[in-house]
């Protein structure tokens, strides 16, 4: 058992630039391509990963000082410490089960690509890790293993569900054929699905009002370099910057919101070959099967409607943490909201002004859940002593993703009432999100065949 835990341990331990490449060059591989070829889009892909997520910690460097100085300015006493993602991770991996969750993720997957129930072969890996938080979530509350890793196997199969439905849509975003992203975040689309759908009942909220349309409407500023350097000087006035600083920080909201779009033409270059061949391979073998590259979610940070709707959402997250009562968490390390935007994103089609009313909406869930998984984190965190806690100190993840699913399978995990009745629902707007994404889908479909 040990040896088997080293073994994924050490290939975990590569990180997505290393992993991903190579499996992605073995695939290729696989499905007949030239080696240099092959050998060529992987490389090329894992430094699209490396430049994007340098990129990304370049952007979160930059503005979440600048957001918790704002957090800090509003004396806001909260009891709950937000550690973040990297803190729930860093649990997660210290957890001593966490290393069954890497085989039983390429077992279900292998599966359900076998009994053709998914299309998405999951390459993403090393987010394994957020189907081992659900498990010690669940853990935390049932005290069982067994559901616990039941539980986070239904994650398993979600994620590969949702990525078959919403692969038209980051196709279009990103315009990559053949890829979908399969990270857990996007979960939260069920959820917010029923909010857009009201939204999109009037007509100004049904408004084309993604990046490009700003374009065209009020030009330069709508530019990724001027929208950043707006943006950046705002947070920073608002977190008290001297004028020095704000135009520092501007400026490199202006050069993370320039890069992005750059960045994400690589994975563009390396993913289209993959994919034509993979689905070549699908066609000639399985007829009128294809296949989808499940992927993490940086494919979509050269999406500027992300960043703008993260960063908008600060001042509204904190307002609703001082006011909310039962809130314990003031949101610290997590405040820019990754894991609400992106399925934000994907639900309005990258309509800024959804955007904002889902990101606004959602944060007071986000903020509950976390007060509620506050004594799990902090418990795990003492018995594991992979995190330092003072005495009297609580730890949480005031952006803990897909949080109403993993409520629901806390809950449903002690076989309440509550869980019972809130699994219903969810199975019930799963539906209803299926039947609206596969009607998009049609659309999409159909604008592509009239275009060609």
């Amino acid at each position: 058992m040990g040896f088997i835990e080293s073994i994924f341990d050490y290939i975990l331990g590569l990180g997505a630039e290393v992993f991903v490449p190579g499996l992605m060059i073995a695939i290729g591989l696989i499905v007949g391509m030239k080696f240099r070829e092959a050998f060529n889009a992987g490389i090329i892909l894992g430094v699209a990963f490396i430049g994007m997520n340098l990129v990304i910690g370049f952007m979160l460097d930059a503005l979440t000082p600048a957001a918790q100085d704002l957090a800090e300015m509003t004396g806001i006493d909260l009891t709950a410490v937000d550690g973040g993602w990297t803190t729930a991770a860093t649990l997660s991996w210290a957890w001593p089960y966490a290393f069954l969750m890497f085989p039983i993720q390429l077992i279900i997957n292998g599966i359900m690509l076998f009994f053709n129930w998914t299309k998405t072969l999951n390459v993403d890996l090393w987010n394994v890790w957020g189907k081992i938080f659900t498990a010690v979530a669940i853990t935390g509350v049932t005290g069982n293993l067994y559901i616990a890793l039941v539980g986070a196997s239904v994650i398993v199969v979600v994620e590969l569900l949702l990525s078959d439905l919403n692969q038209p849509s980051i196709e279009k975003v990103t315009g990559i054929p053949g890829v979908t992203v399969s990270h857990g975040m996007n979960i939260l689309t069920v959820t917010l699905m029923p909010i857009d759908w009201v939204l999109r009942r009037f007509k100004f909220f049904n408004k084309k009002m993604d990046a490009n349309a700003l374009r065209e409407k009020i030009g330069v500023f709508a530019e990724n370099n001027v929208m950043g350097f707006i943006i950046g000087i705002l947070l920073g006035f608002a977190a008290g910057y001297s004028i020095a600083d704000a135009l520092i920080l501007a400026m490199q909201a202006a050069a993370a919101l320039t890069l992005f779009p750059m960045i994400a033409k690589l994975f563009m270059e390396a993913l289209s070959p993959l994919s034509e061949a993979i689905n070549e391979f699908m066609k000639k073998r399985f007829k009128g099967r294809e296949m989808y590259i499940g992927l993490d979610w940086p494919i979509l940070a050269g999406s500027s409607e992300v960043w703008v709707a993260i960063i908008l959402t600060v001042p509204f997250t904190l307002l609703l943490a001082f006011i909310l009562p039962g809130n314990a968490v003031l949101p610290f390390a997590g405040i820019l909201n990754i894991g609400l935007a992106v399925p934000a994103l994907i639900v309005t089609s990258g309509n800024l002004l959804r955007m904002m009313v889902l990101s606004i909406s959602a944060t007071p869930v986000f903020l509950y859940v976390s007060t509620y998984f506050t004594d799990i984190i902090t418990d795990l965190a003492r018995t594991t002593n992979a995190v330092a806690l003072e005495e009297g100190q609580r730890l949480t993840w005031s952006t803990v993703e897909y949080p109403v699913f993993r409520f629901i399978l806390t809950e449903l995990g002690s076989f309440t009432l509550i869980g019972i009745g809130m699994v219903v629902a969810w199975i019930l707007l799963f539906l209803f999100y299926r039947q609206q994404m596969t009607k998009r889908n049609e659309e999409f479909k159909a604008e592509v065949e009239e275009v060609a």
